[in-house]
């Protein structure tokens, strides 16, 4: 009843929303479970931690007849999760070793010039590897999953921004 009330757009909008807030949320209970994550898993939260508020803009003001700003709004939300999108792939290619990942979270460590520097830099390390998936889903990696959703929130962003059902 309460969908029938609220247009494609704000339906849209609150969808990017819901479903971005599920996907952090999520991210924040794996990790409280003791699933540390990697350089990139972080940078992939980017998107998310940027679209959340501006879906909620974009739903407010499509319930102020903002029209135009809730289109940039979902343009925007289309980027950001495209952008994700792509480094879900990226992520995802690193951990079927595709390709190298960055040198924060993947191969070899540098040598320590003293055992005093390597001791320092013992007690301020913590590397989680981008390239070895802590956990599976449904066979699937978390950057897998991620592939997954953000292309599916840009995919509905870009629609709702364009006036589509």
């Amino acid at each position: 009843m309460i969908a029938a009330l609220l247009s494609t757009r704000q339906r849209a909008a609150l969808a990017v929303l819901g479903v971005a807030v599920a996907t952090i949320g999520g991210a924040w209970i794996f990790e409280a479970m003791g699933f540390a994550p990697c350089e990139l898993c972080l940078k992939q939260r980017i998107p998310y931690y940027a679209g959340i508020p501006l879906a909620a803009l974009a739903a407010i003001a499509l319930q102020r007849g903002g029209e135009g700003a809730a289109r940039v709004a979902l343009a925007l939300l289309g980027l950001l999760f495209a952008a994700g999108t792509a480094l879900a792939l990226y992520h995802s290619g690193v951990e079927l070793k595709l390709f190298p990942g960055p040198s924060e979270c993947t191969g070899a460590l540098r040598k320590a010039g003293s055992f005093d520097d390597f001791r320092s830099s013992l007690d301020k390390m913590k590397v989680v590897s981008c390239d070895r998936p802590a956990l599976r889903i449904f066979a699937l990696t978390l950057s897998n999953w991620n592939v997954l959703i953000s292309a599916a929130l840009a995919a509905i962003a870009f629609r709702a921004a364009r006036g589509g059902r």
